[in-house]
């Protein structure tokens, strides 16, 4: 594995790890990625893998496994991932320090 300049938070780590339980998708981790789309012109996607695609990075980050495409990573270094279980405005969030303008809903950003 190696060295990602992603961080991950304990509450989002914890809640990662959770949702993988309660899944019952034992040796799966987190897929990090960037597609196109949203307000702003690029747009977050988070989900579960449990298999390497050509090009990924993987590292282990707070405990959860991450995988990410290369063309990502260039687009997530240096990232935090978040949990907040706010009422109002809970759910993983994104501190991307690439990011030049982000949406009111912190979903899609551009660079």
């Amino acid at each position: 594995m190696t060295q990602l300049d992603i961080q991950i938070s304990d509450q989002a780590a914890d809640q990662i790890k959770h949702m993988i339980e309660m899944k019952k998708m034992e040796g799966f981790g987190l897929r990090l990625g960037v597609k196109g789309g949203g307000c702003s012109g690029l747009t977050y996607d988070l989900g579960f893998e449990n298999e390497t695609k050509p090009g990924d990075k993987i590292a282990e980050v707070n405990g959860v496994r991450v995988f990410i495409d290369f063309k990502s990573y260039l687009y997530l270094r240096g990232t935090i991932l978040d949990f907040s279980t706010d009422p109002l405005n809970g759910g993983f969030a994104f501190k991307n320090p690439n990011a030049k303008k982000t949406c009111g809903c912190g979903t899609s950003f551009s660079v």
